[in-house]
């Protein structure tokens, strides 16, 4: 009777595992998003982490001849990226993301975590590298 025990134990132990891993661990998908960033900040009660939203314009809106924003909101784990965008508020950067199922708190806020800065450019002049 106790090793029956301690094989079901043993199994629901590793079918949680893998969801778990599943949900907070898989690269669900990743891309690269470009807009300006709008703020950028470090917050959090227990896990302070890297949170930014990006606002990416000139998307059709819904009524003929309208222009409609579209936020995207992200968190950083790399402390190299979390400085070079806590400089960047205002400019228009492209960003590289992966996506994640879901958010644990001791990553982010968000299933969307930048992992790089592909480039930042002066929202008022487009062509600077």
């Amino acid at each position: 009777m106790g090793r029956f025990v301690f094989i079901v134990v043993s199994i629901i132990i590793l079918v949680l595992g893998g969801i778990f891993f599943y949900k907070y661990y898989f690269v669900f998908g990743q891309g690269v998003k470009a807009g300006e960033l709008n703020y950028f900040v470090n917050k959090g009660f227990v896990f302070k982490t890297y949170e930014g939203k990006l606002i990416q314009s000139g998307y059709r809106g819904k009524v003929a001849g309208t222009i409609q924003s579209n936020e995207f909101q992200f968190s950083v784990s790399n402390e190299r990226v979390a400085q070079q965008l806590m400089n960047a508020s205002g400019k228009i950067v492209e960003l590289h993301y992966k996506e994640y199922l879901g958010a644990i708190p001791w990553r982010g806020y968000s299933p969307f975590m930048v992992d790089s800065v592909i480039s930042i450019k002066d929202a008022s002049r487009q062509d600077v590298p």
